[in-house]
């Protein structure tokens, strides 16, 4: 079975304390920074009520896997899907749209009688 990228994970590998926090970043693409001082400042403005619901989750919540993710690019599109999936998969169609667009400019080319493509074709033989 595989893990999935759309899920939440504990993030073992950039933790300070038990990878909440790194978690929180990586799920939603904000920097780990901003989301450990809003931490902070949320456990202080909520009088530590934050800090159960910290510790709760990293008790609940499973650890990401190793190599989750292929490179930076891929683990910045997964968190894109996370934030709008909708906006993700119009993206993904206007991609397929424009490169099937593409092909059938390629196909009209190929298949079209254009001698000057015949003669190149021709000359490289």
């Amino acid at each position: 079975m595989s893990a999935s990228r759309t899920k939440f994970y504990l993030d073992k590998q950039n933790k300070k304390f038990l990878g909440v926090c790194a978690g929180i970043a990586d799920y939603t693409g904000i920097d780990v920074t901003v989301v450990r001082v809003g931490m902070v400042v949320l456990a202080l403005v909520t009088s530590g009520w934050v800090i159960p619901a910290y510790f709760i989750t990293a008790w609940l919540a499973p650890c990401k896997p190793f190599g989750l993710y292929d490179d930076a690019e891929d683990a910045k599109f997964w968190q894109g899907v996370r934030s709008n999936p909708s906006r993700s998969a119009s993206e993904v169609r206007s991609k397929f749209r424009d490169l099937d667009r593409r092909l059938a400019d390629i196909e009209t080319l190929y298949t079209s009688r254009n001698t000057r493509l015949a003669d190149e074709i021709d000359a490289l033989r």
